[in-house]
C-alpha cells in the first residue's frame, strides 16, 4: 500500500466543493471585526473568535507597527538563548499579576501551549486525567505525555462522577493532573469547576484550566472560569491563547514561581521553538492594556450572546445553553448544515460548520460566536436570515 493511498482516496472536501456548500479556507479580504469582505462583498461576521473586537483596534496596530520598528519582525532564536525580548518579561508579569498568580510563561503559539506544559509536568508512572471533550491541543499533549510513559485516562464529557470514578482507582500517592477547557471550544459549555477542584484536594491531585475562550469573556473583569466561581487561588496553572480575546497569536500559562521556573528549563516547545515575534507580543499586551480598562466591553459582549441565545432559542431552534460567547445552533445532519452554512453566506452571513468526526452526527452544527463590536442591526440580521432558511429547511 502507498503511503499516499489514504490522500489520494480522500474525496469528501472535493465532493462538498463541487455542491458548492464548501464552508471552509475562505479567504478574507477586509476585516474591520463585525464585518468582513468574503469574495469581494461584506458580510456579517459570527464565527470568529475576536471576543472583544480588538484585532482591528487602532491601539493594538500602533503597538504591533511599533514593536516592529523597534525590535524587527523576528527574535531568531528561542527563549531559551537569544529569543528573549524585555517585552516578553513584561507582559509574562503583568498577565501573572492580572490573574493573581506568582508567574507565567509565554509560548509561541496557543496550540503549543499544552504540549508545552503536559508532557514536560506529567512523566513516567505519573497520570494525566483529561475531560474527553477538551480541545485538539490538549490532546496532543496527552499523547505526548503517554508517549514518556505517563499514564493517560479521559473521563466523560463534564462528569465529574465519572472524574472522582477514576481518579479513585489510582493510587492516592500517584502524581496526578486533571485537565479541562473552561468553556469548552464547541459547545460553549462551562466546567464544573467547584466539583473538579473538591475532587482534586480529596485525591492529591492538581488541576490544569484552559480558558482560551473565558479569559475576556466571564469572571470578574474578564479574568476567567476560576474568577467566575471565586476559585481562582485554588487553580494550579492556567493556560491561554492570544488568538482570540488578545487579538494575536501565542499562549501562555501561569502558576507558582517554582512550576514555571521547572517549565523554562524543561519545555521542549518553549526551548526548541522561536519565540514569539515582538509585534505578537505587543499586540497582545495593548489588548491586555484595553481590557482593563474598558470592562464595559464584557458586558456587551455578554448581552450580544445572551440576546442571540434567547433568539434562536424562541425561533424554536436546539441550541446548546450556556454564558459564553459561543452559541452553537444544533443542526442535526452534515449535508443539511452544509447547505444551511451557504445558505447564511448568501445572504451575507458568515458562521462556522461543524460537523462529523469533529461533532458526532446527530450533533452537527451552526457554531455561531459574537464580538462585543456586533451591534443590534448586524444580531437583528442574523437572526432575521436565520429564521428564514430554518422555515425554508423546515428545521423549525
Amino acid at each position: 500500500m502507498d503511503l499516499f493511498q489514504k490522500c489520494y482516496s480522500f474525496t469528501r472536501a472535493d465532493e462538498v466543493k463541487a455542491a458548492g456548500y464548501y464552508p471552509y479556507f475562505r479567504a478574507i479580504e477586509e476585516n474591520e471585526g463585525p464585518v468582513v469582505q468574503i469574495e469581494g462583498r461584506k458580510v456579517i461576521m459570527a464565527g470568529s473568535n475576536n471576543y472583544l473586537g480588538l484585532t482591528a483596534h487602532p491601539k493594538v496596530k500602533e503597538a504591533a507597527l511599533n514593536a516592529i520598528k523597534k525590535y524587527g519582525t523576528g527574535c531568531s532564536g528561542s527563549r531559551y538563548l537569544t529569543g528573549t525580548l524585555d517585552l516578553h518579561i513584561r507582559l509574562e508579569e503583568r498577565l501573572a499579576d492580572f490573574l493573581g498568580k506568582e508567574s507565567c510563561l509565554l509560548f509561541s503559539t496557543g496550540y503549543q501551549t499544552a504540549q508545552g506544559i503536559i508532557p514536560t509536568l506529567v512523566n513516567k508512572d505519573e497520570y494525566v486525567i483529561s475531560d474527553k471533550d477538551n480541545h485538539a491541543s490538549i490532546q496532543s499533549g496527552n499523547i505526548m505525555a503517554k508517549g514518556l510513559f505517563s499514564n493517560f485516562v479521559r473521563f466523560k464529557h463534564n462528569d465529574m462522577d465519572d472524574l472522582e470514578r477514576i481518579v479513585d482507582a489510582i493510587p492516592l500517592d500517584a502524581p496526578k493532573l486533571i485537565v479541562s477547557d473552561g468553556i469548552f471550544s464547541t459547545t460553549g459549555t462551562l466546567v464544573d469547576l467547584p466539583r473538579m477542584i473538591e475532587i482534586a484536594k480529596k485525591y492529591n491531585a492538581r488541576v490544569l484550566i484552559d480558558d482560551a475562550h473565558s479569559t475576556g469573556v466571564i469572571g470578574k473583569g474578564g479574568k476567567g472560569t476560576g474568577s467566575h466561581f471565586g476559585l481562582e487561588k485554588e487553580i494550579d496553572l492556567i493556560m491561554c491563547t492570544f488568538s482570540k480575546t488578545f487579538a494575536s497569536l501565542g499562549g501562555f500559562v501561569a502558576s507558582e514561581k517554582s512550576v514555571i521556573n521547572y517549565l523554562k528549563h524543561h519545555s521542549s516547545a518553549l526551548i526548541f521553538s522561536a519565540s514569539p515575534t515582538p509585534a505578537s507580543v505587543a499586540a497582545a499586551e495593548a489588548a491586555l492594556d484595553i481590557l482593563i480598562a474598558e470592562p464595559e466591553r464584557i458586558e456587551k459582549l455578554s448581552y450580544n450572546s445572551d440576546k442571540m441565545r434567547k433568539g434562536f432559542k424562541s425561533m424554536g431552534f436546539d441550541v446548546i445553553d450556556g454564558i459564553s460567547a459561543i452559541v452553537p445552533v444544533i443542526i442535526g445532519d452534515d449535508m443539511k448544515t452544509f447547505i444551511f452554512w451557504r445558505k447564511l453566506f448568501d445572504e451575507g452571513v458568515f458562521v462556522n460548520a461543524f460537523v462529523s468526526p469533529a461533532v458526532p452526527p446527530t450533533m452537527s452544527m451552526l457554531r455561531t460566536s459574537y464580538m462585543a463590536t456586533h451591534e443590534d442591526e448586524h444580531l437583528d440580521k442574523i437572526l432575521e436570515v436565520t429564521e428564514k432558511i430554518g422555515k425554508e429547511m423546515e428545521i423549525i
